[in-house]
């Protein structure tokens, strides 16, 4: 053979080679999560590097004689995005169909040489539409077990039906019509370009459409623009076929502008962090204690046998509807509680957040909240504005909240997943008869709101709903155990998790070392940043006193954040549970009298040595049951009952029963000049005798740690801490004035005096007690910055 003609021929061969390469690329692109080809206007994203004009080439796949006499002839659109319908088109492609590249615009560039193709006109031309049959689903691991995340869409609610319904809709308008809907389309969504409006045919148009804007944008602006251009019926139907989606699009917004800003403390407008960004999730666990913390500075306080949760029991909480009854089925009523300041508001916002953005439980086609604070508003509208025989449907409550589901459904087949949030079970207030209640059935049928709550539970109105339940647990402690199918609490942060929490929040990294650093300088304070609430706070009273340049050499005081939790939680239940607006919560004399008598019980359960209380202490201290113990945010229950069925409560930790105490005790001093403390308890011998008036400051404060050594380490210790704390001027001047004590209150007298005897004390005080004292003694000289 002639040498030239060898080396042609070799150089022919590595061609076809790279060609065979590069097309074997092609035919292995991966699937998108809809159906389509890739858009005209991103042929040169990949290749706009090429010197030759390569992308516009035609590419031939010889057919081979021995695998099949057809000729099929596929039609390759530009490269992205990939889809179901490209892997779907070249599935069905036969063996050695013709592969032509359409993004060029001359039909001559197709190969005419013999050598090439040979054409034979009785030979059958197969034509692989880009319309291809249903698509096949992509092999995803997430998508086959009915359990795992993030879910399965229903099926029309999936990309693939958007866009048939979209592409068969724009494909019953004329050629003008159609012209006029892209121009008004690019008119209001500048997102797609005039190139992406004109160039190209209707599967283009819809395929960038959806890759830009997302499936339900793009179907509302679509049936927008035929709205706008007078193709009323065809935007009727778009609509009626897509109706899953876009009430989908709509609660998913509603869910979103809601959620994705934390509202915290008092709200300033523009300055609310993104929840994304502060959310550190806690621990949930189907082991449920009531959990209160028994840890303590000097010892931990034992309220009930407690049940210590194991790592199994804990659960996500976006995995709260994956979890199955005994039988095996899925849940259908899950029932979660936790102490006040627990999060349990911060949780459902971020369960809806989850789904509003794709991230989790896509199988639930719906996420409906319906709080109880709304039933009852609607309750009291009903008492207020119309005839007492008047009720309501669940559907008419969800309606009046939720318009844009007025006449929808879904709701009422059989095998329609959503989920309705039901927050805020201690925000009801009113009480329910679960067992003589009527029963109804149907989601129209009409009853009174108390009715409709037991008959939801019951599962005879919305019974293809999950529910979900969240409360106080002295008030979800009422809803008998039949109706719930999976209870859990959150329990709070460990370590670990406080210190992400508190970094998370800050850019500034030094800071937060700060931050994390401060806190851990108090025990108490350590334990007590368990739940959420606290641990915001000690994130936002440190950022604030950090910016001083000479904050953080001393321990911050205890006091004061004592003071704050009680302040934000007294001012919380005006809020929530009586209607109050921010700029109207100031205390009744009413209020302040509970607040107080919730003091002295406080005062005589530390006197008793124990950290439980039944109704009828209550009701020996005046005080009524709902408001102290759901309302207040100062109590919970405790779930394990006595062994004759009694109900036993205490306070949400040790430490804030012995403030409340203090605080009671210095109320009395500090209001009605009366020294509660002077029962002539023996002195010890420390004290030689008392020079101190007990109507003075260091009187009281005598009689205080009198009863403190009297006492073994521990039991009044932390009491005499806190009523140190309560004496400083920033205490009772600043932080209670206005609330609990008249604004421009006097300071205390006799501090000075106060201040020796604390010092002679620790000269002569056991060493076990020394440090104590030494805290009592900065608690109430010590400034706040």
């Amino acid at each position: 053979m002639d040498p030239d003609t060898e080396v042609q021929r070799i150089f022919k061969n590595e061609e076809e080679v790279d060609d065979e390469e590069e097309q074997r690329k092609k035919l292995m692109r991966p699937p998108s999560s809809y159906g389509s080809m890739k858009s005209d206007s991103d042929n040169t994203e990949e290749e706009g590097g090429d010197e030759d004009d390569e992308a516009d080439d035609v590419l031939v796949e010889l057919p081979e004689p021995s695998t099949t006499e057809e000729t099929g002839v596929q039609m390759i659109r530009s490269e992205s995005p990939e889809t179901l319908y490209t892997m779907t088109t070249m599935q069905t492609k036969p063996p050695g169909a013709f592969v032509i590249e359409t993004r060029s615009s001359d039909l001559e560039d197709f190969p005419e040489d013999d050598d090439e193709v040979e054409e034979d006109e009785d030979e059958l031309l197969v034509t692989n539409s880009p319309e291809p049959p249903e698509p096949i689903e992509p092999d995803d691991a997430m998508q086959t077990d009915e359990n795992s995340q993030p879910g399965k869409l229903h099926p029309e609610q999936d990309m693939p039906h958007v866009f048939k319904s979209i592409q068969s809709t724009l494909t019953d308008l004329s050629k003008d019509d159609l012209l006029n809907f892209k121009m008004w389309f690019h008119q209001w969504e500048r997102r797609i370009t005039l190139t992406d409006t004109i160039c190209g045919d209707v599967l283009d148009f819809v395929d960038k459409t959806l890759e830009i804007l997302g499936e339900e944008r793009a179907l509302s602006h679509t049936i927008h623009t035929l709205e706008n251009i007078g193709k009323f019926e065809l935007a009727k139907k778009l609509d009626k076929q897509c109706k899953r989606v876009l009430i989908r699009h709509i609660l998913r917004g509603e869910l979103n502008r809601k959620h994705s800003a934390l509202y915290e403390g008092v709200s300033h407008a523009g300055r609310q962090p993104l929840l994304e960004t502060v959310y550190v999730e806690p621990l949930i666990t189907t082991c449920s204690y009531g959990g209160v913390d028994p840890s303590h500075e000097f010892g931990p306080r034992h309220l009930t046998p407690l049940q210590v949760p194991s790592n199994v029991t804990y659960v996500g909480v976006t995995d709260l509807f994956r979890q199955q009854k005994d039988d095996g089925t899925p849940v259908r009523t899950v029932l979660t509680t936790g102490i006040p300041g627990m999060g349990l508001s911060v949780c459902v916002a971020k369960f809806c957040l989850d789904w509003s953005e794709h991230r989790s439980n896509l199988d639930l086609q719906f996420v409906i909240k319906l709080s109880f604070r709304a039933i009852r508003n609607l309750r009291n509208r009903q008492d207020r504005e119309r005839p007492p025989s008047q009720i309501m449907s669940v559907m008419e409550m969800i309606e009046f909240y939720h318009p844009d589901l007025r006449g929808i459904t879904f709701l009422d087949e059989e095998n329609c997943k959503y989920l309705v949030i039901m927050d805020g079970f201690d925000r009801y207030q009113y009480p329910l008869d679960w067992e003589n209640a009527p029963v109804i059935h149907g989601n129209h049928t009409k009853a009174h709101p108390d009715v409709v709550i037991v008959n939801i539970f019951r599962g005879t109105v919305l019974p293809g709903a999950r529910i979900w339940i969240l409360g106080r647990p002295a008030a979800v402690s009422q809803i008998p155990s039949k109706f719930i199918d999976f209870t859990t609490e959150i329990q709070g942060y460990t370590e670990e998790m406080k210190d992400h929490f508190l970094t998370k929040r800050f850019i500034d990294a030094e800071v937060a070392a700060k931050i994390v650093a401060h806190y851990k300088r108090l025990p108490t304070l350590k334990i007590l940043t368990r739940q959420p609430f606290i641990c915001w706070m000690a994130a936002k009273v440190f950022e604030r006193r950090f910016r001083y340049p000479d904050y953080g050499t001393e321990p911050p005081r205890l006091t004061s954040f004592y003071i704050n939790i009680f302040v934000i939680q007294s001012n919380r239940r005006l809020a929530f549970y009586h209607g109050r607006m921010e700029i109207k919560l100031v205390w009744s004399a009413e209020d302040k009298q509970m607040l107080i008598n919730i003091g002295k019980l406080a005062l005589t359960m530390l006197e008793k040595n124990t950290s439980v209380f039944y109704e009828e202490d209550l009701k020996e201290h005046g005080l009524p049951f709902q408001e102290v113990l759901v309302c207040s945010g100062f109590c919970s229950e405790i779930l394990t009952p006595t062994s004759d069925g009694r109900r036993q409560f205490c306070f949400f930790h040790y430490t804030f029963q012995e403030f409340m105490a203090a605080l009671y005790v210095f109320s009395m001093f500090y209001v009605e000049s009366k020294n509660i403390l002077d029962s002539g308890s023996r002195i010890p011998k420390i004290f030689t005798s008392s020079k101190w008036s007990t109507k003075s400051a260091a009187g009281l404060v005598h009689c205080a740690i009198v009863r403190t050594f009297n006492a073994p380490l521990g039991h009044y210790d932390m009491f005499l801490r806190f009523l140190c704390g309560l004496l400083n001027p920033e205490s009772h001047e600043d932080l209670l004035a206005g609330a609990l004590y008249p604004s421009r209150s006097p300071k205390v007298d006799g501090l000075d005096e106060v201040q020796r005897l604390l010092e002679q004390t620790i000269q002569k005080a056991p060493a076990d007690r020394v440090e104590n004292l030494k805290e009592c003694l900065r608690e109430m000289i010590q400034e706040d910055q």
